[in-house]
C-alpha cells in the first residue's frame, strides 16, 4: 500500500516553508488539526519522524529534508501532468506565471490582465517579481512562464526564446545634501571607496548575482527593490546609479544631483522571454500582446519614483 500522498507532500512543503503548522494551514486553508494529523498519520505509516517540535516552530529531521527533497519532484510533477491534460482537453493552461523585473511596478500590466481574463478559459493567473539574474532565473527553473522586462542578456545554454523589448539608460546621483554632491569633476574609485553604495538585492539562488558597479570591500547598503534604492538615495544614505527617466525627474525636482563618474554604467537591454516549445493558448496571447511596440514605453512609466506624488514629473511613479 502507498503510505505517501500528494496532500502530505504539499502539508510538509508547507510547512517546511512557513515555519509552523499553524502558517501552514492559513497557506492551504486547513484547521491546524488536520495539518497535525496528517503528519503524524505520516510519521506513524512511514516508521520514521519527520518533523522536530521546538514549540510552535519546527524543523525537519534529516530523515524529513530527504523526503522533501525528493516528494517536490512529485509534487512538481503531479502539478506538470496536471496542467498537460487540462490544455490537451482545453488548449488553455490551468496557469500561467508571469515573471517581471522589480525595477517595474506591476500596474503596468494592468490592462493587459483586463483583457486577458475578458478571452481565458479558467486559466489562474500569476505575476510574481524578481531582480537581476533571480528574473533569468525563474524562467530556467520553472517558476515563471513568461519573462517581461527582464534585465540584460539571458544566461547561456538556450533553451528559451528571447526578443529585445527597448534599451535605458543610468544616471548617477546623490542627494544635495550627500557628499560627493560637492566634489568637484568625475568620480573615481578613490573619491567612491570612502562612501556607502545602494544597491538592489539580486534574487537569484543558483545563477552569480549580479553586482554591477560595486567596488571590494565597498560599503554597501542592499535594499530589495529599485523603488527602495531611489528612496534611500534621495533621503541621502548612499549613491548609486539609478534608471534615468525617473533620475532626471527627481533631478529637475532638486531631490538629487546628478554625478559624472569615471567608470558609467552603459544603457541596458530589457527582454521578453519564453521557454522554447511550451505553452498552449495563454502563452500564445500573452507573447503575441507582449510584442506591442509600445510595451517598454508602458514599463518605464512605471518606474519607481516619488516625484510624480509630489506633484511632479509622473513618469517615474508606481
Amino acid at each position: 500500500m502507498l503510505r505517501l500522498s500528494l496532500e502530505a507532500l504539499q502539508i510538509v512543503d508547507a510547512i517546511e516553508r512557513r515555519g509552523s503548522f499553524s502558517a501552514a494551514g492559513k497557506e492551504l486553508h486547513r484547521v491546524p488539526s488536520t495539518i497535525s494529523y496528517t503528519v503524524a498519520k505520516l510519521e506513524d505509516e512511514l516508521g520514521v519522524q519527520v518533523f522536530e517540535r521546538h514549540g510552535p516552530r519546527v524543523a525537519l529531521t534529516p530523515a524529513g529534508q530527504e523526503l522533501l527533497k525528493e516528494g517536490r519532484y512529485l509534487l512538481k510533477a503531479a502539478q506538470d501532468l496536471e496542467n498537460r491534460v487540462r490544455r490537451v482537453a482545453s488548449g488553455w493552461e490551468t496557469e500561467l506565471t508571469i515573471g517581471m523585473d522589480s525595477m517595474f511596478s506591476t500596474l503596468a500590466l494592468r490592462d493587459d490582465v483586463t483583457a486577458f481574463y475578458a478571452v481565458a478559459q479558467q486559466t489562474r493567473l500569476r505575476v510574481l517579481q524578481e531582480a537581476l539574474s533571480g528574473t533569468w532565473e525563474a524562467l530556467l527553473e520553472r517558476r515563471v512562464d513568461l519573462l517581461v522586462g527582464a534585465p540584460g542578456d539571458g544566461p547561456p545554454g538556450g533553451g528559451y526564446v528571447s526578443q529585445a523589448i527597448g534599451t535605458m539608460g543610468f544616471v548617477f546621483a546623490v542627494a544635495p545634501g550627500h557628499p560627493l554632491a560637492a566634489v568637484a569633476g568625475p568620480l573615481g574609485r578613490a573619491e567612491l571607496q570612502h562612501h556607502r553604495a545602494v544597491s538592489v538585492a539580486d534574487s537569484a539562488r543558483q545563477l552569480a548575482p549580479r553586482t554591477v558597479g560595486l567596488l571590494l570591500g565597498q560599503d554597501t547598503l542592499t535594499l530589495p527593490s529599485m523603488q527602495a534604492k531611489f528612496d534611500y538615495q534621495v533621503a541621502g544614505l548612499g549613491f548609486g546609479f539609478l534608471p534615468e527617466p525617473c533620475a532626471r525627474a527627481a533631478i529637475a525636482a532638486g531631490l538629487l544631483v546628478e554625478k559624472q563618474v569615471e567608470e558609467p554604467k552603459p544603457a541596458e537591454t530589457f527582454y521578453l522571454a519564453w521557454r522554447s516549445g511550451e505553452g498552449g493558448a495563454a502563452l500564445r496571447w500573452w507573447s503575441g500582446r507582449m510584442g506591442d511596440p509600445a510595451l517598454f514605453a508602458r514599463l518605464l512609466r512605471h518606474l519607481p519614483g516619488g516625484v510624480g506624488r509630489a506633484g511632479g514629473d509622473d513618469s517615474c511613479r508606481n
